[in-house]
């Protein structure tokens, strides 16, 4: 059997399954979407006044993203600022690509989110 006709390999679909997981809830799809679209780092007030959720909420969700790095969270000062981690989305497959049996790209070699501070 060769590569191209067998499944994932094990680490990959786990990597994979990971980052569909992390976008199975449609407050966090409006997360990702609203900090691509901004364009800039944006704070947990302004991102809860957009998606209209509590901050408890917010910061829940920002967790589990941070945690796949589709995310990132910059400290200034008191504040945390998130941000769209733009080398990890771009590696994000679309589902139809894996599952039509596409060249998946492969998984991020971005490392843990970042934190700085200013």
């Amino acid at each position: 059997m060769d590569e191209q006709s067998g499944p994932l390999d094990r680490p990959t679909a786990t990597e994979y399954a990971s980052w569909f997981k992390a976008l199975a809830d449609p407050t966090r799809i409006q997360i990702v979407s609203l900090l691509a679209r901004r364009g800039r780092p944006m704070n947990v007030g302004e991102i809860v006044q957009a998606v209209q959720v509590g901050q408890s909420t917010v910061s829940a969700h920002l967790k589990v993203l941070a945690e796949v790095r589709f995310v990132l969270a910059d400290q200034n000062g008191t504040a945390r600022y998130y941000r769209i981690n733009q080398e990890c989305v771009a590696c994000f497959p679309t589902a139809a690509d894996v599952v039509m049996g596409q060249p998946a790209p492969a998984p991020p070699t971005c490392g843990p989110p970042e934190r700085t501070q200013t």
